[in-house]
This record gives structure tokens, C-alpha cells and sequence, in this order.
């Protein structure tokens, strides 16, 4: 006989999540997880800003602005091999030759807004640009008059020098400048950000970076998952930007992918080529139910509550007295998995309307439990509506 279920964590612990250190942050953004586009899961160091206006158009004519996705963010290898003359941070002239303040008004002009990549060391990850260390209120001041909106600031050539020094300094430094600036730690987690970042950061990576893989995307969510109850309104875990659309794994493993992501309060960043994504590709991407689940106004953070194998339930509240639900066949073969009402925080009593979040069906009045069958690696996504 099958063993039941098990729940992992009593759901009292959920509710706890919308307590974060967040809350000290002072630029008043990321009420919601940041939702839009990066370079370098796709293109890697081949940006340039003939590439990065073909996106921004796309994240118009798609129909994706309208769904929220509003930052538009090079990674790195945007900038000069090294600063110019005063000191200041420029753009690499052969690819960027119009400069970033043409491009950031380009991408305003979409009604958009352009994020950079930055790195809190003395050069960045690829060692191609120049790093802020040192350089924090200077560079700011930068970002500001070119109109940049978001800064994602990676952890390479640190010098070991504490992060919670250097990252502070820059939080700093972008609250002086004038401009308001979402601001992304790329930590990966070593430090446990989580801990001490909320008090000046929108988000703060909790995992390594993440690989166009099955294996690497779950063993982010997982990794992710433990820090939940810092998560909420202004600050938010980040397991790693999405991969759906380029390539690696299947549709129903993308499928799962945007659901987890959307369910534990990520940032929906999308790594495609979203000029050129496929049907299916834009149908996930573009899911307004799955969405609304990730921008609910409450912000806590949904956890994996009950596990058997590779059987998962993962739970959340949302406003409004709803739960949010995923059922996740990690394993090999087609598989039934039962979400009981006690694991996810619902009265054993209650009885729900079930919005299966993928097709778009509803199921009323169901109490106790809610299960289903599922193929291998694929997931189903409800909201449940007590009534």
C-alpha cells in the first residue's frame, strides 16, 4: 500500500510569510515581484542595441506590456572594457553606439523601462566592464542621468569584502542619486541574503544561477523554498530568471516552471527571445490567471506543504480569504497526487470553487480534498475560492 502523503510544514508557517524585512525598504518599489525581460539567458554577450529595440517593440506588439511585463534589463557586457576619462561607467561604443540614454528613451517611448547589469566588485562576472566597487555614488549618478530604472548588481571580483558592506553602499548611493531604482541582488544565495537584504534591496538572489535544465530548475525552487517568510510587498527571494521558451526542456516542464515561479512570489524576468518565442511559448508566458496568482496584492510567498517522493503539493494564500495550489508530478510516469485541505491552510470542512488556472475550468463545491492525475514532470494549478 501507498504511503499518504506527508506535509512538510504546518500551514501556520505560511502565514508568516508576508512578515519580511522588506518592509525597511525605502524606494517604495516592487510592491508586487518585477516582471519583464533579461539578455543573458538567451543572448549571453551578444547584445547590442539593435537586438535590445527589436525586444522592446516585441514587448509591445506581443501584447506582454499589457500583462505587466515592464523592465526591459541588459546583462552584462553592455559597457566599455573600462571607464572613461572622469571615471564614469560608458556604454561598449560598437554596440551600443548611440549611448544609454538614447536607448533608455527609446525604451520609455514603449512605455517601458531599461534596466542594467552592474556588478558589486572591481570588474563584472564576464571581466569584460568595469565593477562598481569604489565607484558606487559615481555610477549612480550615472544611472540616473541616463534614465536607467532597474540595476541588477552581480557578486564577481568582491575582494572579499562583507556583501552586506558593499551592496549597502550602493543602496545608498541609487537613494542619493535621485532616481528611483529597483534594485536586484545577485548574490546567489551564498550569504543567506535573505536574511539581511530586505532593508535595502527589491530582491536578492537565494540560488546559483540557474541552467536551461529540469534538474537545475528544481533544484532552484527547492533551494528557493526555505526563504519564503522574508519574502513580501518591496522585497522578494529570487530563485533565477525563466528559462520558458529556449529550449531545454519540455512544454510541460516549462509549464511547471512558470507555475512554481508564479505561486512562490519570483520575479517573472523571461530569458527568450520574445521577438521570435513560439505559440507555445507565448501561451505560458502570457497565462493572465497564472499572473494574477504572482502580482496578488498580499505578496506571501507559496511553499511546498506536502510531499510524497517526487509528489508535491505547494500552497499559498491570496487576498481575499483564496489559496493558491500546485500540484507537481516530479517523477518519471503518470501519477495521481491529492492535496488534503488540512495541509493547505483550508478548514477540512470548507467547501471551494477550484479554478484549474490552465485550462480555465472551475469545479464547485468541493470539500476535504482536491486531486488529480498528472503526466510525468507536469503540474495543475488552481485557485481555491472558499465559498
Amino acid at each position: 500500500m501507498a504511503r499518504a502523503a506527508a506535509p512538510l510544514l504546518p500551514f501556520f508557517f505560511l502565514l508568516l510569510s508576508s512578515t519580511s524585512p522588506a518592509a525597511a525598504q525605502k524606494n517604495l518599489l516592487g510592491r508586487t515581484p518585477q516582471m519583464g525581460w533579461n539578455s543573458w539567458n538567451h543572448f549571453g554577450c551578444k547584445i547590442d542595441e539593435v537586438i535590445i529595440r527589436k525586444i522592446a517593440d516585441a514587448m509591445v506588439d506581443t501584447g506582454l506590456a499589457k500583462l505587466g511585463y515592464e523592465y526591459i534589463n541588459l546583462d552584462d557586457c553592455w559597457a566599455s572594457h573600462d571607464r572613461d576619462s572622469q571615471g564614469n561607467l560608458a556604454a561598449n561604443g560598437t554596440a551600443f553606439p548611440s549611448g544609454m540614454r538614447a536607448l533608455a528613451d527609446y525604451v520609455h517611448g514603449k512605455g517601458l523601462k531599461l534596466g542594467l547589469y552592474g556588478d558589486a566588485g572591481l570588474r563584472t562576472c564576464s571581466r569584460l566592464q568595469p565593477g562598481s566597487l569604489g565607484y558606487e555614488d559615481q555610477d549612480a549618478r550615472t544611472l540616473a542621468a541616463w534614465g536607467i530604472d532597474y540595476l541588477k548588481y552581480d557578486n564577481c571580483n568582491n575582494q572579499n569584502i562583507s556583501p552586506l558592506t558593499r551592496y549597502n553602499r550602493m543602496s545608498e548611493a541609487l537613494m542619493n542619486s535621485g532616481r528611483d531604482v529597483f534594485l536586484s541582488l545577485c548574490e546567489w544565495g551564498v550569504d543567506d541574503p535573505a536574511t539581511w537584504a530586505g532593508s535595502f534591496a527589491n530582491s536578492w538572489r537565494t540560488t546559483e544561477d540557474i541552467k536551461n535544465t529540469w534538474e537545475s530548475m528544481t533544484d532552484n525552487a527547492d533551494k528557493n523554498d526555505k526563504w519564503a517568510p522574508y519574502a513580501g510587498p518591496g522585497g522578494w527571494n529570487d530563485p533565477d530568471m525563466l528559462e520558458v521558451g529556449n529550449g531545454g526542456m519540455t512544454i510541460e516542464e516549462y509549464r511547471s516552471h512558470f507555475s512554481i515561479w508564479a505561486l512562490v512570489k519570483a520575479p517573472l524576468i523571461l530569458g527568450c527571445d520574445i521577438s521570435s518565442m513560439s505559440a507555445e511559448t507565448k501561451e505560458i508566458i502570457t497565462n493572465q490567471n497564472v499572473i494574477a496568482v504572482n502580482q496578488d496584492k498580499l505578496g506571501v510567498q507559496g511553499r511546498k506543504v506536502q510531499q510524497d517522493g517526487d509528489l508535491e503539493v505547494w500552497a499559498g494564500r491570496l487576498s481575499r480569504g483564496r489559496v493558491a495550489l500546485v500540484l507537481w508530478n516530479r517523477g518519471p510516469a503518470e501519477a495521481s497526487i491529492t492535496a488534503s485541505w488540512s495541509n493547505i491552510g483550508l478548514n477540512q470542512s470548507a467547501v471551494v470553487d477550484a479554478h484549474d488556472l490552465w485550462t480555465d475550468e472551475v469545479t464547485s463545491s468541493m470539500q476535504g480534498n482536491l486531486t488529480n492525475k498528472m503526466d510525468s514532470h507536469a503540474c495543475k494549478m488552481y485557485v481555491l475560492t472558499p465559498k
